[in-house]
Parts: structure tokens; sequence; C-alpha cells
């Protein structure tokens, strides 16, 4: 599989880390450089083309099974797969929050760089809907694996797949497939964009982030910092682990540790684009992701109107999901 992503240009592709990704450069230089990696000097990028020299051979993935006498378990952390209809049940299973339609203004007519593609604002009407607390985790989509309705993640330096302790993080390397198959698993679906916007601003409030209009720091968002990412931890972090970045609704990481993929094709404008918060599915290959993730710092980056595009076969470190329910 030949991944492509474009993130802003900004993904910390560095050779231990999000190697096996294709960054893009659709975003302005000023953007791309946000991130302070110094590795990033080196992908000697065109502009409006694909960087060179960070390709790499699609990463193994091991089997997460380990045998435990005539019963299989998932890794050490006692998922059991079985006849059981509780087998690899989740300690903290996906709780869903009732997010109240409403009207909106979607997108942002600032000249700021980076948003050229949330043109033109447009108003939506969004319909109640469910929508996940947290980000999908791996003790979440580890069910649906033991029981056969899905495929395991990619493993790597950035993916929580397979690592001891990780249970309680997004559940990350996955590509859009896998996403959409676990939310069949679970009876719900991904987001469209507008649900995520609108659920993102505390329900169509006018804001930036999901708790207001302050600039993103560590108590509010899992990024990168001056001690590195993850806000030190050079990793995501557990779902809702910075509770002042809620939004109203309590909804936990809408901006930060990961980001998410939703259902919609990527277009660049929002031109033709529907009202009524279904998901624009027009031309094109890409899917949007929204959110952020924890190896970014630059603030335009993890507002709730930024919108970016990655291929859907992508499986990155960076990037996990989240479900909603229509009502």
């Amino acid at each position: 599989m030949k991944n492509k992503i474009v993130w802003f240009g900004l993904l910390a592709v560095t050779a231990g880390a999000f190697a096996y990704t294709r960054p893009h450069n659709h975003i302005p230089a000023d953007l791309r450089d946000a991130v302070s990696d110094s590795s990033f000097e080196a992908l000697k990028t065109e502009a409006g083309g694909e960087a060179s020299g960070v390709s790499a051979p699609e990463p193994e993935i091991k089997p997460f099974y380990v045998e435990t006498g005539s019963r299989k378990a998932l890794g050490n952390k006692g998922y059991v797969a079985g006849t059981d209809s509780l087998a690899g049940a989740p300690v903290k299973p996906v709780e869903f929050i009732t997010i109240p339609g409403g009207k909106f203004t979607m997108g942002t007519d600032s000249g700021e760089k980076g948003f050229e593609d949330a043109k033109p604002i447009h108003e939506v009407a969004i319909k109640t809907f469910e929508m996940s607390k947290t980000v999908v985790t791996v003790e979440q989509y580890a069910e649906c694996v033991i029981k056969g309705g899905c495929t395991e993640p990619a493993t790597g330096d950035y993916c929580n797949w397979g690592k001891p302790g990780r249970q309680l993080h997004p559940v990350n390397c996955v590509d859009w497939d896998q996403a959409q198959a676990y939310a069949k698993f679970k009876g719900a679906r991904l987001p469209s964009e507008a649900e995520f916007e609108y659920a993102a601003t505390s329900g169509g409030r006018n804001q930036k982030y999901p708790w207001g209009n302050d600039e993103p720091t560590c108590d509010k968002a899992v990024m990168k910092s001056n001690s590195g990412y993850g806000c030190g931890t050079n990793s995501t972090m557990p779902v809702c682990s910075k509770p002042k970045g809620n939004t109203a609704q309590g909804l936990c990481d809408m901006s930060g540790n990961v980001w998410q993929w939703v259902q919609d094709k990527y277009q660049d404008s929002y031109k033709g684009a529907p009202t009524d918060g279904s998901a624009f599915e027009a031309a094109g290959s890409g899917r949007v992701i929204r959110g952020g993730s924890f190896n970014y710092d630059d603030a335009r980056v993890l507002r709730a109107d930024l919108r970016l595009n990655d291929d859907p076969g992508d499986r990155n470190g960076g990037i996990g999901f989240r479900l909603v329910r229509s009502r």
C-alpha cells in the first residue's frame, strides 16, 4: 500500500516515527514548518507535490495474540477470545453523549493561511445525534478484533496496538475502512464533517476550540509542548486526560491526541456542501481528518474549523476515530 498524507505538511515524519507516511504540501510553508522538527528540513519537498525521501516499506503487522491454555488472549491485557458473549469486553466500553441539534455557521471567512478550503462559510442544520465521549480506545477496538469483526491495526513506534499499558489510549494506526468496520460492529457510524465541527464547537458556538477561544496548552489538549510530543510523553495519552479541554457537552479530545477520521470525501472548498449535516460524498478519493494530534503545537492545527485530508488506506500513529449514532 502506498500511503499518502496531507497533514498541513506539518506531520513529524521522522525516520523512526511516521516514516511510512508521505506528506503533501498543499498548505503554506509557515504552517508546514510550525512543528520544530529538524528532520523535517531533510524532506526536500516541492511546492504542490509530494515529499521525497520519506517513503518506507509497509510496517510489519505482528500478531497481538498469545495463547493462554486452551483459550486465546489479546496481548497480556486479559482480552480473552472464545464463545463467551463477554469475550474481549472492554473495562471502559463506548459511552455516548447526546448532542442536541441546531443550526450553526460552518467554516471561516478569515484570510488566515491554511483555511482556504474552509470556505465559503455556510449555515448547516444539524439533527440531534449521539457521539462517543472519547476516541475509540485500544481495548474497545480489541473486542472487535477478538470477535472477528475487525482486523488488527498496524504496529510501529507511535502505534498503540500491542504496547503494554496503552489499552485506554486511542486506537491509532487504523485506516478508514478499519474505522468503518468497527463502527458497523458497534451499530454506529463515523461522524460527518459537519457533525464533527458542530460538536467540536460545543454545539455550534462561535468559538475556535472545544473549550472556547483560549489558545491550546497542555492543560487542555494532548499536543506538542516544549517538552516534546504528547506534552512530554512522546506518545498519545489515555483518553480524557485533559478534562479542561472538554466540550460543554463533555466530549473529550475533540482537539489533540489523535486526528479523527470522518465520513466525508475531501473537497478543496465547501462549494456544494450539504446543508443538512450529512457527509459530503462527492468526487475524490481522500477522506477528511479532523482535530489535530499529539505531535502538533501550532494553534491553527488544533482549531475546530481546520480540515485536512488523507488517503483512506493510511494507517498512521497520528490518526484514530470516534463514533456517532443517529437519533
